[in-house]
């Protein structure tokens, strides 16, 4: 089965530029743990980045940071593990696991946003897998 038919497609982003507070608020708003930084690129929304309710922790609270001095393009990882929504949903687990991420940014054909997969949708997907299979 691909990515695409599992992952979530319901994204809330931001861009590198919102404050860390403003990023903060949008979790609490809609219930989410991490956003997805993008930035248009020829007309496609594309990712560019993940900021985790650990980060703005980390990095700007237990720092004793003013969260409205700080920028998401300052706090977001380096480096943004993606897949595409025609891989498998094994090729996304063994990139993930090669990586150490627990969430991943879907992309269409064009580098666009088009959903989120974490690792708590994956096992879902399997549980629900080898329910069926055990039926």
């Amino acid at each position: 089965m691909q990515i695409g038919e599992v992952c979530n497609r319901e994204v809330i982003v931001t861009e590198r530029g919102t404050s860390v507070r403003e990023a903060a608020a949008l979790m609490r708003d809609f219930h989410v743990g991490n956003l997805v930084v993008v930035e248009d690129r020829a007309g496609v929304r594309a990712p560019v980045g993940i900021i985790t309710d650990r980060d703005v922790t980390i990095e700007v609270v237990a720092m004793g940071v003013d969260p409205e001095m700080v920028k998401v393009g300052e706090v977001m990882g380096p480096e943004l593990i993606t897949a595409r929504e025609t891989e498998t949903v094994y090729d996304t687990l063994q990139r993930m696991r090669q990586h150490g991420v627990r969430r991943i940014p879907v992309l269409d054909s064009r580098g666009g946003l088009t959903g989120i997969v974490s690792l708590s949708d994956l096992l879902e997907f399997l549980a629900e897998e080898l329910s069926s299979l055990s039926r």
